[in-house]
């Protein structure tokens, strides 16, 4: 007998991940409960008789983890297999769901990084930084109603894209149509990580050398301007990659040492912070 998922059950398991895809998060399961949390309806209004419940709940217990908002598209995909197999759809099982679980999460965390860490997040900032000058709380207000708007009609979206495409997102997500999509993300990423760095880091020295008469005949920061302006940022904006990227160092971390390498250039005369008692 053909079952079909109501709308009401769709939409709670929407929310479900929204707020919850970071449930319990730990290194061991990472979304695996959100995941959980998110089928928990879906399967409740499919199936009449708690054994069922439990073993189609079973299903989703291996381990999964993704980029949560792009992510939110396999959600949906499983929602519709999930609805196959009540209806008695003889070739979706554990397997197949896992298996499509599995298929998609690298790619789908390889776009969705690159598209909304990568992208969409920087730019975003970029806008909220410019209001925020002089203070003004605008900048903050933006980013928060912005991004939360744009995160949720943005999963909402894909969620029940998801369901209504099913198995055939998946042709698209992982053949070449997918790879082409990842590589021209991630270039879009880059370009815009480079301009927002260009145009809010700033990093200057304040280094002189001076004659005997106290008058200073070689000011670093001029000389750097004239062969490579913006050099010390580009050095700095490249160190910071380098250490999370290559190094594994956290972001916690990393803003640690600036605060060190600072501190230190101050002491030194390399930087002046402006400040005046």
């Amino acid at each position: 007998m053909e079952k079909k998922l109501s709308k009401k059950a769709l939409t709670k398991s929407f929310h479900n991940w929204f707020y919850g895809h970071l449930t319990c998060f730990s290194q061991e399961h990472m979304q695996t409960f959100g995941y959980l949390c998110s089928m928990l309806p879906l399967v409740e209004d499919l199936y009449d008789n708690e054994d069922d419940k439990a073993k189609a709940m079973n299903t989703y217990t291996a381990f999964f983890n993704t980029e949560p908002q792009l992510g939110t598209l396999i959600v949906g995909i499983t929602a519709g297999l999930e609805e196959a197999r009540a209806g008695g759809a003889e070739d979706v099982d554990d397997e197949t769901i896992n298996g499509l679980r599995a298929g998609l999460m690298g790619p789908i965390a390889g776009i969705g990084d690159s598209l909304v860490v990568g992208t969409v997040i920087p730019i975003l900032l970029g806008i909220a930084m410019g209001m925020s000058t002089g203070g003004s709380p605008l900048g903050a207000i933006f980013y928060i109603v912005v991004w939360n708007l744009f995160a949720y009609l943005g999963m909402r979206f894909l969620y029940f894209k998801g369901y209504s495409l099913g198995t055939r997102a998946v042709e698209f997500l992982i053949g070449a149509q997918g790879d082409a999509i990842r590589e021209s993300v991630s270039i879009l990423g880059g370009m815009v990580i480079g301009a927002v760095s260009a145009t809010w880091v700033s990093v200057t020295t304040s280094l002189k050398l001076l004659n005997e008469a106290g008058e200073p005949y070689l000011v670093l920061q001029d000389k750097l301007n004239e062969v490579f302006p913006g050099l010390l940022t580009a050095i700095f904006v490249i160190a910071c990659w380098f250490l999370m990227a290559k190094k594994r160092m956290s972001p916690i971390k990393v803003m640690l040492l600036l605060v060190v390498v600072a501190f230190v250039g101050v002491l030194v005369g390399f930087f002046n912070p402006g400040l005046v008692y």
